[in-house]
């Protein structure tokens, strides 16, 4: 009796074995298909399309619907409050003005580090001191002085503009995170000469972070 359990447990696990290794590139059958094919993918991963759609029309019991967006309101660990003035012409006039810088002051460690993040990205056509005159600055055309820009906008102005864009400067959001575009309108406000405009602007970005946390969360709840 036990050589025939013996035998028969060499017998299972060998068919077994075969059946497995029967191709290495092509799976078996699938056993538990939530498993193979989670729910719980990447906003950008490649998806099998024979499992999943985007078309809301198909979802049910055959396809998975997956709309590629992060639910409303949720924001990736690290970042900041959501922002949520649209790119429009009102948004950018008007919403992003009203937006302030959340973060503190700029201490010695974050202003290099604000500035080497200015250097890489922006130093290039805005030029080291911001006056235009980096080094794709003619190639590229229509390149604005910060020096002269920036104390007519507002801190959530120039946000804006690195978020969206303008003109022939296109959007640095996914370069650079929300805190690191925050950090580089600091560091921008120090190239910026000293006077009422510009200090009238530094004074606008005082307001309290926690203030201009709680209107964006609540803004994104509507």
């Amino acid at each position: 009796m036990k050589k025939i359990t013996i035998i028969a447990a060499l017998v299972f696990t060998a068919a077994v074995s075969f059946m497995s290794c029967d191709s290495k590139r092509e799976p078996g059958k699938v056993y538990m298909p939530d498993m193979a094919y989670s729910r719980a993918y990447e906003t950008y991963a490649d998806r099998d399309s024979m499992h999943f759609t985007m078309d809301p029309e198909k979802r049910g019991h055959d396809m998975i619907y997956y709309d590629n967006q992060p639910p409303l309101g949720t924001i990736k660990r690290g970042e900041l409050f959501p922002y949520t003035v649209p790119n429009d012409s009102n948004g950018l006039l008007v919403g992003s003005n009203a937006v302030v810088n959340p973060l503190g002051p700029l201490t010695p460690a974050d202003s290099i580090e604000a500035g080497r993040l200015f250097n890489i990205n922006c130093a290039i056509c805005h030029g080291v001191k911001g006056e235009a005159n980096g080094p794709i600055a003619p190639k590229v055309g229509g390149v604005k002085s910060i020096i002269a820009a920036a104390p007519g906008y507002s801190d959530g102005r120039i946000f804006h503009v690195m978020t969206y864009g303008q003109g022939n400067m296109g959007s640095y959001a996914s370069q650079l995170d929300r805190k690191q575009r925050w950090r580089i309108v600091q560091y921008i406000r120090t190239l910026v000469p000293k006077t009422e405009g510009s200090a009238a602007a530094a004074a606008a970005s005082t307001v309290p972070a926690a203030t201009v946390a709680a209107d964006s969360i609540a803004k994104a709840k509507k």
